[in-house]
């Protein structure tokens, strides 16, 4: 160790503009990617690792020709819906709308057709539906036609009718989907080793490609929605309206990431400068400090541009996480450096430089390694942005660590030495009163501590995952308000498909010749030819039974499947339901533009399947998405008798609640691991069982605190609170390092527990206090997050950081008082 010290002596110390050009050199090459750093909000990001969730969702897409890519604008004017002036100004935003140039089309109530004429048929259905567009439709009469369909009320048109909607079809390429196959075909040759030389290139080439193509339809899509929020603004004056859809959500979760981004990684680094100005009092002690959080900052963002690595809604927070986490390390440097000028002034700089860090090293090691394993626990929780999140941090942590043993002694060896400034004469600091409270009320800390551990335990079995996507925005944002709107008047936001695969043929299918696809009037029809369709009587009959069940379902808005089709053709038959001879000529029945949105949407008989769309009501206060979906694969199965390969549950829905329903276990996981982990480093550091065991109980019940009180208050885990209690572990686990470390060392002088707590608080207690001081102020301005689960992650991330600092000052001393883990006290 000692030559160790010597070579780190003359390579840095010695030579500290050296290494600062050195390190510039990095900086520089860093800063080359900088602009490749991307943020990504896309379905991608927000799936389990090894999901398939995703592709199934796309190949439905696809097959079904149905895509969630469609922006909704809602529209309700200040007077009635179904009057000339408010359908001329309807008829103009839509026409605005479709005037931009990524726009595919636009569905509205304007070009749908209606159910009006006198003559409609079902044999002249081509020829006698009516549009607003292209006919002269009295209103009052286009209202009604519009609310007797099937298929428009809780969709285009709300049922009081004082609400529309204008679907803006965004399409995507098809070369984006061709992308996506041939890429993950390769991912999965290449997970099972089958990939040769020229196959792994291949993969490379193709994933950049796909990374190049979705950006640039990023790009696209965000230009869009500016566009058309500046044209709805030109609307607004006489009419509530408000936009919504999958894209428009993606394209805010992005903004709002950016703002956490800049926003509070420029007001965090503001409030930790003026905590530093506060606390020291010296611009020396301002400047390196906060120089060192932005190197590490800088160096984080550049590997992310090199490694084309996006940052995601959960990992968003990395920049506040790592500045603060570096200002830790800083902080403890810091006042470790003023405590030798302070006892030795008679040393100059480089001797107080090298008594620092050579007393620090080893806390300092242990305290970015053991908070490196929390975040690396988050690469076992099985959500990909949440591995992504542990990668980063650890990552950043590394540099950290680096960045605090190489940059700081240079800088304070550049810069004008600081002053040395003496306590107060008499002074009792904060942490000498927790120091006098663990003395004298021990016995009262070690039982609140276990008053509160118990209350700790009942508020974690009242954890739950279920929550409103609407609720993760603040009340006043445009993308709550419309998702509000499009959730309770227009049926609902969060989409479900359920796929079922084409059914056995009935056993009375010999006598039924519409049955198969060959038509026995015009064919001679043998057994070889007959092929099973979905329009028969008989599996279109169990449709409707799966249909009409999920529409009943109180968490069920809109529901939409062939069955809809059906009904919309019985009223246009007068009332009466199709017999067998018309559903099996009703593909052929259907004109050519109507197919398109009765038919394809929900029956694909060259896969065999049918697709049924749900939409949930996201906002109700009672959905339990996990329970609703059990529930509805119970009934298909045992009460309408599908078999298990028959049903696909696919959507959003199904890849929400998988993440969801994995934050239980991925919670329990990571606090195992890190908990283990910390122990036994803690056994390796302090070589002693007992001493693992006193220092990791303050980062349990400083984890379990706030997981407790998300429990009591009733506030669900989602993507962003379940990484709170790893990284609790991992940021008080550093406290309790150094108030060990620092005992341990002053206790050798005089063997005395008592007066060894009381030098312990004055000292290291004091740093102890300064960091979390910086980190819950830090964390506190991320209430001005429109993201509700940032604000929960930077209120509930500083609240735990308070018990940890509560468990470091007055459980573990006290612990360490009852135990005596460093042997028997001297006798006086």
């Amino acid at each position: 160790m000692r030559s160790f010290y010597s070579l780190y002596d003359r390579l840095i110390l010695n030579h500290p503009w050296r290494v600062l050009i050195l390190f510039a050199v990095v900086l520089v090459i860093a800063s080359l990617k900088l602009h490749q750093f991307r943020l990504d909000a896309s379905a991608e990001s927000l799936v389990l690792e090894n999901d398939t969730a995703l592709e199934d969702y796309r190949t439905v897409s696809q097959r079904f020709e149905a895509s969630d890519d469609f922006l909704v604008v809602t529209y309700k004017p200040d007077g009635d819906l179904f009057s000339q002036p408010a359908i001329n100004t309807l008829r103009n935003l839509r026409d605005d709308l479709a005037a931009l140039g990524p726009v595919g089309s636009t569905n509205s109530i304007l070009n749908v057709p209606l159910l009006h004429s006198p003559d409609l048929g079902i044999d002249t259905v081509d020829e006698e539906l009516l549009t607003l567009d292209q006919d002269e439709v009295p209103l009052d009469q286009a209202r009604d036609s519009l609310l007797s369909n099937p298929l428009y009320p809780n969709m285009l048109i709300s049922e009081d009718a004082s609400t529309t909607a204008i679907q803006v079809n965004l399409p995507t390429p098809d070369r984006y989907f061709e992308l996506v196959r041939l890429r993950n075909d390769l991912r999965e040759q290449a997970r099972v080793g089958e990939l040769n030389q020229q196959q792994r290139q291949k993969l490379q080439q193709v994933s950049e490609q796909f990374r190049q193509l979705a950006a640039e339809l990023e790009a696209e899509r965000e230009q869009t929605i500016t566009d058309v929020r500046a044209i709805l603004d030109r609307y607004r004056d006489n009419a509530e309206i408000h936009l919504g859809g999958v894209p428009m959500i993606a394209s805010d979760m992005i903004r709002f990431i950016e703002s956490d981004l800049s926003t509070f990684g420029v007001g965090v680094l503001i409030f930790l400068l003026l905590t530093l100005v506060v606390i020291f009092r010296s611009w020396q002690w301002v400047v390196v400090p906060i120089l060192c959080c932005g190197f590490t900052v800088w160096l984080v963002a550049g590997y992310l541009g090199w490694m084309q690595w996006p940052v995601t809604v959960i990992s968003s927070n990395f920049v506040s996480l790592l500045l603060i986490m570096t200002l830790s390390l800083t902080i403890h440097l810091m006042v470790r450096y003023r405590e030798h000028q302070q006892a030795h002034p008679q040393d100059d700089r480089k001797q107080h430089l090298r008594d620092t860090l050579s007393t620090m090293v080893k806390p300092c090691f242990y305290m970015a390694l053991t908070t490196m394993v929390a975040f690396g626990s988050l690469t076992f929780s099985g959500i990909r942005p949440v591995i992504d999140f542990g990668w980063m941090m650890t990552l950043g942590l590394a540099l950290a660590f680096a960045i605090s043993f190489l940059v700081f002694p240079v800088l304070v060896a550049l810069l004008p030495e600081p002053p040395v400034r003496q306590s107060r004469p008499g002074s009792l600091p904060l942490t000498d009163a927790f120091a006098r409270i663990t003395e004298r009320f021990g016995g009262t800390v070690l039982a609140g501590s276990l008053a509160l551990a118990v209350l700790c335990v009942v508020g974690m079995s009242r954890l739950s995952v279920e929550n409103s996507f609407i609720d993760y925005f603040k009340s006043d944002t445009e993308i709550h308000q419309g998702m509000v709107v499009i959730d309770q008047k227009l049926g609902g936001t969060t989409p479900l498909d359920i796929i079922i695969t084409d059914l056995e043929r009935p056993e009375d299918a010999e006598t039924d010749p519409f049955a198969s696809d060959c038509d026995p009037f015009v064919e001679d029809c043998e057994d070889g030819d007959l092929r099973d369709t979905w329009f028969t009587w008989q599996k279109l009959d169990r449709l409707e039974q799966v249909h009409d069940y999920l529409a009943g379902l109180p968490e069920t808005g809109k529901v939409l499947s062939v069955t809809t089709t059906l009904r919309l053709l019985a009223e246009i038959n007068g009332g009466e339901p199709l017999n067998a001879m018309e559903v099996a000529f009703v593909p052929a029945m259907l004109p050519d533009d109507l197919a398109p949105i009765l038919l394809t949407p929900y029956i694909n008989e060259e896969h065999h399947r049918a697709r049924i769309n749900i939409r949930l009501i996201d906002s109700l206060p009672d959905l339990r998405r996990d329970e609703l979906l059990a529930e509805i694969r119970n009934h298909l199965h045992g009460k309408l008798g599908f078999e298990q390969g028959q049903l696909l549950f696919t959507g959003m829905t199904v890849m929400y609640n998988n993440m969801l329903q994995s934050l239980f276990d991925s919670q329990i996981r990571t606090l195992g691991i890190v908990f283990l982990a910390i122990t036994i480093m803690f056994f390796v550091l302090f070589r002693s069982l007992k001493m693992a065991l006193i220092g990791i109980a303050p980062n349990l019940l400083a984890a379990g605190s706030v997981l407790g009180l998300m429990g009591w208050l009733g506030i669900p885990l989602d993507m962003m609170t379940i990484t709170v209690a790893a990284i609790t572990v991992g940021i008080a686990v550093d406290d309790t390092i150094h108030y060990i470390h620092r005992f341990r060392v002053e206790f050798e002088k005089d063997r005395d527990y008592i007066a060894t707590m009381h030098r312990c608080h004055q000292s290291i207690g004091r740093a102890m206090s300064y960091t979390t001081l910086t980190i819950i102020i830090g964390f506190s301005i991320l209430v001005l997050s429109n993201f509700l689960p940032t604000i929960y992650f930077g209120l509930f991330t500083g609240f735990a950081m308070f018990m940890a600092l509560m468990g470091a000052l007055m459980l573990l001393p006290r612990l360490i008082l009852l135990l005596k883990p460093f042997g028997p006290a001297a006798s006086h």
